[in-house]
């Protein structure tokens, strides 16, 4: 991860090469912030050409980010909401999920879903959660070292995915393990065998014999008066899985975030009132989705420059959370931040489904560690993810230590 404040205020250098942006290598060893701080500044409304990727138009500020989050109408997820090399074609799921489906058929796949990550639902798996994050943190203590990434926040988020999805417990450590085959190779989870084989099966026992989970709520659930098709099921299924790589990401570098803070880390200890603040802060800081795409449905303006129906537009999300105009130093981490209207969990009819369930996560992470006073240092430099649709670290060695 990318640590942009050594001091309050530090602004990264002005750097003019926009079309860097799409340079895996970038996002791993580079620093993408000096560039979205150039395009805020210079050009907010970016035109990139096509090359491997489509031609795209890049949004960097705050307030157009937000306005094309909130308006589907002009701006369309239903044509796929991440770049993607025009060998590969449109993305398979486009239309089917939640994730690429306008209104109204959005606000109806969502209804069959949001029951599970409401505010109740979640309150009743605070206990799994919780117990979830006491076990990896009393397995790492027993090692003496772990990764954040894999052996803490992965296992947390699968584990809790699985448990709504309705994965039965002797089946979560299989499932573990292929979606973390499918991040490390930067593949999709739809092209694992192995994980949409058994998807498959336990979607045919859920419709035969449903139960009281996610999964048999698709299964049973009707969109316009109609099932669901088992391909839009299984692609659901995979989407929900496939977001916990959000969910990992801003768990582990949530950790690492405040081991690179040590004096922010310090006020939470002496303040748990700071709790609530502090993860709103880490999810701005981390910003875990590292764009979003839309598809224009109809010729529109922005900040002057015509976007044309058809045209597809990018919008940066660590660049919105670092606007100066909304926030005030924002390239300092402050675990008191208020107010914080960060766009980590994106806005409008996307707004993400999970994110009563994620700020849950991070919450009782926060608490364990520093309720059980473990000590976490790091062993070894955080390797960051080589990636444009995600941000955050791939591995965070670390020591770990219960003082007696």
């Amino acid at each position: 991860m990318t640590v942009l404040t050594e001091h309050p205020g530090t602004r990264p250098a002005p750097v003019a090469h926009p079309e860097h942006l799409v340079d895996p290598a970038l996002h791993a060893a580079g620093d993408p912030h000096a560039i979205w701080h150039w395009m805020r500044e210079h050009s907010p409304v970016h035109r990139h050409e096509a090359g491997d990727l489509p031609a795209f138009w890049s949004l960097t500020r705050y307030e157009d980010i937000r306005a094309v989050y909130r308006d589907p109408a002009t701006f369309s997820s239903a044509h796929g909401v991440l770049l993607r090399p025009l060998a590969l074609g449109e993305d398979p799921g486009a239309g089917q999920t939640l994730a690429l489906t306008d209104p109204p058929r959005h606000k109806q796949l969502r209804g069959l879903m949001a029951d599970w990550f409401s505010t109740r639902a979640v309150r009743k798996l605070e206990g799994f959660i919780r117990d979830a994050v006491r076990d990896t943190l009393t397995h790492a203590v027993a090692q003496g070292s772990c990764d954040a990434v894999h052996d803490v926040a992965a296992r947390i988020s699968l584990h809790t995915i699985g448990r709504i999805i309705g994965v039965p417990r002797e089946d979560q450590e299989s499932l573990f393990q292929w979606t973390n085959e499918a991040f490390l190779a930067h593949r999709s989870l739809a092209a694992h065998h192995g994980f949409m084989g058994y998807f498959i099966d336990l979607m045919d026992r859920r419709a035969a014999e449903p139960t009281d989970d996610l999964l048999s709520s698709l299964v049973q659930g009707t969109v316009d008066g109609e099932p669901l098709t088992e391909e839009e099921i299984l692609l659901n299924c995979e989407n929900l899985v496939g977001a916990t790589e959000n969910g990992r990401l801003a768990l582990a570098a949530g950790l690492l975030t405040l081991l690179e803070h040590p004096a922010e880390l310090a006020r939470l200890r002496a303040d748990r009132a700071l709790l609530p603040t502090a993860g709103e802060e880490i999810l701005r800081w981390t910003s875990s989705a590292t764009h979003s795409m839309r598809t224009a449905t109809r010729p529109t303006e922005i900040r002057g420059q015509r976007i044309e129906a058809g045209d597809k537009v990018v919008v940066w999300v660590p660049s919105g959370n670092r606007d100066e105009d909304v926030f005030t130093d924002p390239y300092r981490f402050d675990v008191g931040r208020t107010p914080n209207r960060h766009l980590a969990l994106a806005a409008g009819e996307h707004f993400c489904i999970g994110s009563i369930l994620a700020r849950t996560q991070l919450h009782l992470l926060l608490t364990e560690v520093l309720d059980s006073g473990i000590e976490l240092a790091q062993a070894g430099p955080a390797v960051r993810l080589s990636s444009i649709h995600v941000a955050g670290p791939e591995s965070i060695p670390l020591r770990v230590t219960q003082p007696r």
